[in-house]
């Protein structure tokens, strides 16, 4: 096929030897199956800003380090150069987490680098070499359902432990082959420690996983990962090998009435008696 003009600057460099076929299309990218050398990997293009779907960017981009004062300056200024830097941040973070993912035990894609927006990274496939499914083309037993829930789980939780939170996790960004799942697309992903919406998209990547493995095993409906992993993490107790349960009780205490109305009581005692003093001295 013909070369994607994003590509063609890597077949010069000789990174890229022939693209093969596009793969997939999304909100963010378009992918494609190339060669390089002997080997089969995939391109993943990086869409414009203004031709992305995906909604709420700077939501996703808060609290990320820019690289230098400089660049932090520009992209705050929203200059023709900011912009630039911004979408070079953007496109990098994804192959950062990839590299700090496959790290913390996470089974990532392996990635090869990026180059000019477009991430080279290793082509997961199945047992008889065609490309892996997305979960969401994928049936299962009330069994294996429980299995790859929990192993899902202990994913989410590793992340957390490396301080990142996928923020779009959900069956579609979700791999399969005989070895399990594989968590794929990360250009979202947030420091869990500097952004404010951390809790809420770990809350949501956990539902959404959730509620597609308990189509097949309603018990898991009733699990509580999202509570459990986060007080784990706001304790400092969370470790990569920590065993899950799914359970969480919240600890509630009865309100000691009795003792907040003795307070409001000896407080309002002392303003009396300092107003009569303040009137006695007049």
């Amino acid at each position: 096929m013909k070369t994607p003009k994003r590509i063609q600057p890597l077949v010069e460099d000789g990174l890229v030897d022939e693209v093969l076929r596009p793969l997939m299309s999304g909100k963010e990218a378009t992918v494609y199956v190339v060669r390089c050398g002997t080997e089969i990997r995939c391109a993943k293009v990086y869409k414009e800003a203004n031709k992305r779907s995906f909604k709420q960017a700077v939501q996703y981009q808060e609290g990320r380090k820019g690289r230098n004062s400089r660049r932090s300056r520009a992209i705050e200024k929203g200059s023709k150069y900011g912009r630039a830097q911004q979408e070079e941040e953007w496109h990098n973070a994804e192959v950062d987490a990839l590299y700090k993912l496959a790290a913390a035990g996470v089974r990532v894609p392996e990635p090869y680098g990026c180059f000019d927006g477009v991430l080279l990274m290793e082509l997961v496939t199945d047992e008889d070499g065609e490309v892996a499914p997305r979960l969401n083309d994928v049936s299962m037993s009330s069994e294996q359902a429980c299995e790859d829930h929990a192993l899902v789980m202990t994913y989410v939780m590793r992340m957390l432990c490396a301080g990142l939170v996928h923020g779009d996790l959900s069956e579609f960004n979700v791999l399969v082959n005989e070895e399990g799942p594989i968590i794929i697309d990360l250009p979202q992903a947030v420091d869990a420690a500097a952004n404010n919406h951390a809790r809420s998209m770990l809350d949501r990547d956990v539902q959404n996983m959730t509620n597609y493995y308990g189509q097949f095993a309603p018990e898991l409906l009733s699990s509580r990962y999202a509570s459990e992993i986060w007080a784990l993490y706001e304790t400092g107790k969370l470790h990569p090998d920590h065993q899950l349960t799914g359970h969480f009780h919240q600890v509630e205490k009865t309100a000691d009435v009795d003792s907040v109305m003795l307070q409001i009581k000896e407080a309002y005692a002392e303003k009396v008696a300092r107003d009569e003093r303040m009137r006695d001295d007049d």
